[in-house]
């Protein structure tokens, strides 16, 4: 499954899952573009560590819910390693608060990112995956989008959308052989799972039969399946990875 000289972005790949994604598809020899907003040291520390494994990436600063910031992220990815083949919308927030006090400005911004932010990094690199050889669209939801969440509305529907962003894409983008799909990871190691209370946890682990948390190696694995030549045939599927929860 190598992924040699081809061009990956990953948003939202400072840190957690993003992290671990752009790791491995650098090992499997992507040029990885290594996308952050704020986490500019963190970033850096990816690229670093993409590098010594061998691999080749930059750390380019955007704002996914800026589609301006998005298309100067493509052209700058086009001028250091060409066009993009792979592009995986892995970036997120949250801002949890039950719906009858959710804020306006909670909703949206959570949105703004998680849904919209998807629809920024397509438009922008549409055209290099659609030409691409073997171009392949990532999108990384939720197991929430799936199921829901106490406290998370805005956070469920912006992963539950895309969904139908997904598998509307897969259609779209089939004439050329490009493939979308979309993995819903189940509680995983990061940053947004150490801010859950640890008596939460606790009562998370009882319902996953492997009785463990992912780690973002567990969900890296399977986008690294999904960028490579064997997954061609795959197209437009809703891929969970929960540990055996149900959902």
């Amino acid at each position: 499954m190598s992924l040699e000289e081809k061009t990956c972005v990953v948003t939202g790949a400072s840190r957690g899952i993003g992290r671990g994604i752009a790791e491995e598809l650098g090992r499997a020899g992507g040029d990885v573009v290594v996308n952050y907003h704020t986490s500019e040291a963190q970033a850096h520390d990816v690229v670093d560590a993409i590098e010594e494994s061998g691999g080749n990436a930059i750390a380019v600063q955007g704002n996914v819910s800026e589609i301006d910031e998005m298309e100067a992220m493509c052209e700058t990815t086009r001028r250091v390693f060409g066009p993009a083949e792979v592009v995986v919308n892995n970036a997120g927030i949250t801002a949890d608060q039950t719906f009858d006090n959710m804020t306006t400005e909670e909703w949206q911004s959570v949105v703004s990112v998680n849904l919209n932010g998807a629809f920024n990094c397509i438009k922008a690199y549409f055209d290099d995956v659609y030409n691409a050889d073997t171009g392949r669209v990532i999108n990384v939801s939720s197991m929430v989008g799936l199921k829901g969440n106490y406290g998370q509305a805005n956070y469920a529907a912006a992963k539950s959308g895309l969904f139908g962003l997904t598998r509307t894409l897969a259609l779209e983008m089939s004439k050329s052989g490009t493939t979308v799909n979309c993995i819903a990871p189940g509680f995983t190691k990061t940053d947004m799972l150490e801010d859950v209370p640890k008596e939460i946890q606790e009562s998370i682990l009882d319902q996953i039969p492997l009785n463990r948390f992912a780690e973002p190696k567990d969900i890296a694995g399977l986008v690294r399946y999904l960028a490579g030549s064997r997954s061609g045939y795959m197209t437009g599927q809703i891929l969970p990875i929960t540990g055996g929860m149900e959902w």
